[in-house]
């Protein structure tokens, strides 16, 4: 068994510190924050708990899988509730919202909206159910350190349709499908999630699609602080020590060898604790400019002047007094510019009309805020540039990202029909790429990690095992297998696999 050193208290850290103690290595997690969840936070005020990032119950088998690895379960771990509806759309210029159902209808609902291409979007939703099972089964957990498991038969057999699928983008696969524009933007906005544009993400993304329609959209009640606290747990269970407050300064390294990490804590005194192995689950290019030496970094500023980092985002988090039944738990709001909403995310300004997605967890969960007020966390995508300025809390941030926000929020009155919504805000906090940038080390300030672009996704991602620096891994939505909460879960059984030699590509059975 060996001493092993952790740097990001984040989902992938957490799972790391979780999975290897079980194994019965010594685990040691640092983390700057004196609270642990990085993206996945949360934050509380005046009786209102937020989460500050991750907000879909997406792929319920990794989670599963995840729990059962730490000898437990989902459902002895968290509490799901069935979203009904699965998420709420507005379309600029009509009065009337989409619904897609929550229930067995909910191909139904989908179809609802382009009936005239019923045999296309089929073809589409059963080619995202195949594409989603053959990456769970074939590509999600492997590092791709050995082909033998992609000439799988299973692989081999669909060889045609996967080059298809990586050759063109998803808005391209959608259009060959269906010839709605709100479709258009319904199949094609879950790539904003994955942190990049549907004119740009791989067609190979489309298995999105089968979690909301096939698989039913969840909520764990306490929303995704609830799933950071029975993580933090299982580790600690596990033997994992967390100590927050611990500023990273340093990866120690002697002769090409990691063997420790340097930080700062609370009160400003430095430490070095050693280990066998260091775990580096933050932002890589955090890790290769502030916690590296140059000769060790894999990765060189050519490389990464090169490399896509994904949009960024202006968050508002809002307590607000009253009902608001006009908005759903998931709500979209979809503009018609479909191009310039996706130029703008590389632009150097802040869009006119953006898209945007609210967040109601007190639709469906009690304990988000008081009786007789409503939760809101409203995303809203932009260019990943600190420039634009900080956010803060009720109204205290730079003046670029408050007015901007109070835009957002007149769009989202004005479409969905709630005049005096700006009135009725009690609570308010906006985050900005600035935040993200400072706060998590977040490079360029995006909001979820490198964007999956072809060079950016599967084999092209950057590896979880470092290339110049022996005993040093890397974990979380900067690598392999890439962004959100379930990737981040897998990017830690990555690096126990990593540990153990296993370069196949499937999930482990057991610990």
């Amino acid at each position: 068994m060996k001493q092993i050193v952790i740097i990001g208290a984040g989902i992938s850290g957490l799972a790391a510190a979780a999975l290897l103690g079980r194994q019965g290595h010594t685990v040691t997690l640092l983390e700057k924050k004196e609270t642990t969840g990085g993206r996945a936070g949360s934050w509380e005020k005046q009786g209102f708990r937020f989460d500050t990032g991750p907000s879909w119950y997406l792929m319920p088998e990794v989670f599963d899988h995840f729990y059962e690895l730490m000898g437990s379960s989902t459902s002895e771990q968290l509490d799901l509730s069935r979203l009904d509806p699965g998420y709420r759309a507005y379309f600029e210029g009509q009065q009337e919202p989409f619904d897609l159902a929550g229930t067995a209808e909910a191909f139904e609902s989908l179809v609802a909206l382009d009936p005239e291409h019923r045999e296309g979007i089929t073809a589409y939703v059963e080619s995202a159910r195949d594409t989603y099972n053959i990456a769970l089964k074939r590509f999600l957990y492997g590092s791709f350190r050995s082909a033998k498991d992609l000439v799988h038969p299973s692989v081999l057999r669909r060889l045609p349709q996967l080059v298809g699928l990586l050759s063109r983008s998803l808005d391209q696969k959608i259009q060959a499908h269906t010839a709605d524009p709100r479709m258009r933007r319904v199949l094609g906005y879950p790539a904003v999630f994955l942190g990049g544009s549907p004119l740009k993400t791989p067609a190979m993304y489309h298995l999105m699609t089968h979690l909301d329609v096939n698989a039913g959209v969840l909520y764990p009640q306490g929303g995704f602080n609830r799933v950071v606290e029975s993580i933090e747990t299982l580790a600690r269970q596990s033997g994992a020590t967390i100590i927050t407050g611990a500023d990273a300064q340093k990866i120690l390294v002697d002769e090409g060898v990691a063997g420790g990490v340097e930080y700062i804590d609370s009160s400003g005194e430095r430490h070095r604790i050693y280990g066998d192995t260091v775990v580096a689950a933050c932002d890589l290019h955090f890790v290769e400019h502030q916690l590296l030496d140059k000769e060790n970094r894999d990765h060189s500023e050519r490389w990464w002047a090169k490399a896509d980092s994904g949009p960024g985002a202006v968050l508002a988090m809002l307590g607000v007094e009253g009902e608001l039944p006009e908005l759903a738990h998931h709500t979209l709001f979809f503009a018609d510019d479909w191009e310039k909403g996706f130029a703008e995310l590389e632009g150097n300004t802040l869009p006119e009309t953006p898209s945007i997605y609210i967040g109601k967890p007190s639709a469906s969960d009690a304990s988000v805020a008081p009786d007789g007020y409503e939760n809101l966390f409203v995303l809203i995508p932009v260019a990943a540039r600190p420039e634009f300025g900080h956010g803060g809390e009720d109204g205290t941030g730079d003046e670029q990202i408050e007015r901007f926000v109070d835009r957002a929020i007149e769009q989202v009155a004005e479409w969905a029909n709630i005049p005096d919504l700006a009135e009725r805000i009690v609570v308010r906090r906006t985050v900005s790429p600035a935040d993200f940038q400072h706060e998590l080390g977040a490079w360029k300030g995006t909001a979820l990690g490198p964007s999956h672009i072809l060079t950016q996704s599967a084999v092209f991602r950057a590896s979880n095992r470092s290339k110049k620096v022996k005993n040093l891994l890397f974990a979380g939505s900067s690598t392999i297998p890439g962004i959100g909460v379930p990737m981040c879960l897998i990017s830690a059984e990555l690096v126990v696999k990593e540990m153990m030699g296993d370069k196949s590509m499937k999930a482990l059975k057991s610990l």
